[in-house]
């Protein structure tokens, strides 16, 4: 297992480029990446006008860093389009999110597209088909991060949106991404007059080993900020861990009451390396 060190978003917030003023206006609110998106939720007749407000909305930011950008699944005629958008502006976002992807191949020659023009963003895959699944390690292995797209699985599998129905392939996509020490980012969640499901999702998906949350709305990220990201209690207590088993010498330590001992320590020192890593890139806080 490799440590989690790289900084890993706790919150994107998808937002269709179909309107300039409302890609702008989502730069505003408080996530950690905000994703233009140019698949499912732009019709095929707007693609292209979507592109172009993209384009605007790069070029105006004050950093692209913590900008994303879904692009159409690889073999479309928008995906190329897309990419070639993306390579030619000034501004890079600093992820990509690749939608549809099946195998690692796809990703290889986005990566290798992208760095023939000096370009290097983080590249995000949203997990939605059956390939991707059954082929997780070696499609995880040349990312960054995993994004859990359930819609299409759920669709593709004929069975519904549920926790039940979708846990084999979250914890398929929690163990590639521990593996290889890469972001793991959970579905969006669908029924938005139901904030209880919301909650619900978050903890479970916080218990089986997920980092972060995707949104399509910003009333939920005060929600999915307090739970996901990274809290003075939870660092205060890892460092007390690291601590008391230094002090065993690398043994088992007695910390109010429970036994702890070096899996309690590795884990308490991912904790830390991925807090700090979090809030170098992402915490605006004190800015």
């Amino acid at each position: 297992m490799t440590d989690l060190a790289r900084a890993v978003p706790r919150s994107i917030l998808y937002t269709p480029a179909l309107s300039l003023s409302r890609v702008v206006k989502a730069l505003s609110y408080d996530a950690d990446v905000y994703l233009m998106d140019l698949e499912d939720s732009v019709p095929g007749p707007a693609k292209a006008e979507a592109r172009a407000i993209c384009r605007m909305a790069l070029d105006n930011a004050t950093q692209s860093t913590n900008i994303a950008v879904r692009i159409n699944a690889l073999g479309t005629i928008d995906s190329l389009h897309d990419m070639v958008m993306l390579s030619a502006g000034k501004a890079t976002p600093g992820f990509i999110v690749m939608s549809m992807v099946r195998s690692p191949a796809e990703v290889i020659f986005l990566r290798e597209t992208f760095a023939s023009v000096g370009k290097h963003p983080e590249i995000y895959l949203t997990i939605e088909t059956v390939e991707a699944i059954t082929d997780l390690d070696n499609v995880a292995a040349v990312a960054d991060g995993l994004i859990f797209g359930s819609a299409d699985l759920a669709a593709t599998l004929g069975v519904q949106i549920t926790w039940p129905g979708m846990l084999a392939a979250r914890q398929a996509m929690v163990l590639a991404s521990a593996r290889h020490g890469i972001g793991c980012i959970d579905t969006a969640n669908y029924r938005l007059s139901e904030p209880a499901v919301l909650a619900n999702e978050i903890q479970c998906a916080k218990d089986l080993g997920f980092h972060g949350k995707a949104t399509v709305h910003p009333s939920e990220l005060e929600l999915i900020n307090s739970a996901l990201r990274p809290n003075k209690g939870e660092l205060l207590a890892a460092s007390r861990i690291t601590d008391a088993v230094k002090t065993a010498q690398g043994g088992i330590a007695l910390l109010d009451g429970s036994m702890v001992g070096p899996p309690f320590a590795r884990m308490a020192h991912n904790t830390l390396r991925s807090g700090k890593a979090w809030a170098a890139r992402f915490d605006r806080s004190n800015s």
